[in-house]
């Protein structure tokens, strides 16, 4: 928020002393730039605490006040509809990765949604399927990738942009970001095993003969507690293997993942993850840098557009257009089923030999995506189905939506924040821990045994106490902290 600040004031120092050194085009794109980051990272500090202060380029004291969420949503669709009207259509010097008009709609439209505006984010996201330039890749294993080809492709709405192996000595313009958060020490990526996906995220990509989600119609459907190694679960969304790494299973093109790749499994359980992993034959790791086997050029996508879609059908769904979300809903699984994880025979002769042993019909076989019906897949079951038949009714189109979110976006960082927005956290991550559907977390995982009950105070996070003190004026707090902190 400061550097954005910053911007706007350097931009207007320029202008008011240099008129003319910075052409109307470039200062026009340069503000809404400025103004649309500025938004960015507020909506960001709004949806972790909730009431906060909103700083503007003429503000000359950091010791504000907190407003109310409401205002705060005031202030942040005020700045998004300035950067809309100031921003180019497409990347100003056609340089992917900055923002553009359509990047700052389709974020007026998610604003909308947490807000609870419905009807006014159904106009603002129909806007933007409608006339944007976005659209889904053509499979999944486009979103998440180290292959260039596909960086900034037509899904992305606002990804953190990365950057290996361009001359920088250290690797510090790689992703730092995701750098704890690859397999541990006995993968080819040497540390360290954060970030693990869970054993409810694992038996919740089950489906049924369908091919939709069993937890759709089953009251036992996280009763597992078994490791899903491959050809042991049973039928299961493909987007569950480019999420999880499972042992048995090719981990994209870096050979079988195994327990070795795994820290501390009565911690943290026997799954990696695996989306913001690179594939080995796209270089995208970094050669240089501390430890670089865990740096990359992986963009972090913040925004993308199967995201803005469930958004859309949501709003569709509180508008009572279930067709219309239901035809959203099976236009993402009718991607999910496009491709699967393939044989992606490594390079390394080791990892290569391994995964031949296992799977014979692998051998020469570098295709690390391949048809959801491809003869050389025996790990795995995989099955992905189309609602055929409209909805029941509100509350069931609901349900499927937002089942559909957790399947698409799993491990990207919006969950908690969509069961906070949709005011269920307290019962979703309570029974979490506790139990539902016949399994419970806190069986599962050592730390989880002693969990602390999801309560009200816990739909905002607290104020740092440092924030709180720097704030006085006179003794006096400017900062009131959130209820029950």
């Amino acid at each position: 928020v400061v550097r954005a600040n910053s911007a706007i004031r350097l931009l207007k120092g320029v202008q008011g002393s240099t008129p003319g050194a910075i052409p109307a085009a470039d200062a026009s794109g340069i503000l809404g730039e400025a103004i649309f980051l500025r938004a960015h990272y507020h909506f960001e500090a709004y949806r972790m605490w909730g009431n906060i202060p909103y700083y503007r380029e003429d503000d000359t004291d950091f010791r504000k006040a907190n407003i109310l969420k409401a205002q705060v949503v005031t202030e942040l669709l005020k700045d998004l509809d300035s950067a809309i009207v100031l921003l180019p259509t497409t990347p100003r010097k056609g340089q992917v990765g900055r923002a553009t008009k359509w990047t700052a709609k389709a974020y007026k439209g998610r604003v909308q949604m947490y807000a609870g505006q419905y009807a006014a984010a159904l106009t603002t996201l129909r806007d933007v399927q409608t006339n944007g330039p976005y659209a889904l890749e053509a499979s999944f294993d486009r979103v998440w990738t180290g292959f260039k080809a596909f960086e900034n492709g037509k899904e992305t709405i606002l990804a953190f942009q990365a950057s290996a192996n361009d001359g920088e000595p250290s690797g510090n313009n790689a992703n730092y970001g995701e750098r704890l958060n690859f397999p541990h020490s006995g993968s080819p990526f040497g540390c360290c095993g954060f970030h693990q996906p869970s054993q409810n995220l694992v038996n919740f990509y089950q489906v049924d003969a369908a091919g939709l989600p069993i937890a759709l119609t089953s009251a036992t459907w996280n009763a597992s507690n078994a490791n899903f190694t491959a050809g042991t679960a049973g039928a299961v969304d493909p987007r569950l293997d480019w999420t999880v790494g499972r042992d048995g299973v090719p981990f994209k093109d870096w050979g079988l993942h195994n327990p070795g790749w795994i820290r501390a499994p009565a911690y943290g359980g026997v799954y990696s993850p695996k989306r913001n992993i690179h594939e080995q034959a796209s270089g995208a790791g970094s050669t240089v840098g501390w430890v670089n086997t865990q740096l990359n050029s992986v963009n972090i996508h913040l925004f993308r557009y199967a995201d803005l879609l469930l958004m859309l059908a949501e709003a569709e769904v509180e508008a009572g257009s279930l067709e219309n979300a239901r035809t959203i809903v099976n236009q993402i699984r009718a991607r999910a089923g496009a491709l699967v994880q393939g044989c992606g025979l490594p390079a390394e002769a080791k990892a290569d030999s391994t995964l031949r042993a296992r799977y014979p019909q692998c051998a020469g076989d570098r295709r690390i995506a391949v048809p959801i019906n491809d003869p050389s897949i025996t790990w795995a079951t995989y099955r992905v189905g189309q609602y055929t038949t409209p909805f029941a009714d509100q509350a069931a189109a609901r349900t499927a939506v937002r089942y559909e979110r957790r399947l698409e976006l799993a491990m990207e960082g919006q969950r908690f924040f969509d069961l906070r927005r949709w005011a269920i956290a307290d019962a979703v991550l309570n029974s979490y821990i506790n139990g539902v559907a016949g399994g419970s977390e806190k069986t599962r995982r050592l730390q989880l045994a002693s969990s602390e009950a999801f309560v009200a105070k816990h739909y905002l996070y607290p104020i740092p106490d440092l924030q709180l003190q720097l704030s006085r004026v006179g003794g006096t707090s400017r900062l009131t902290q959130n209820t029950g902190w």
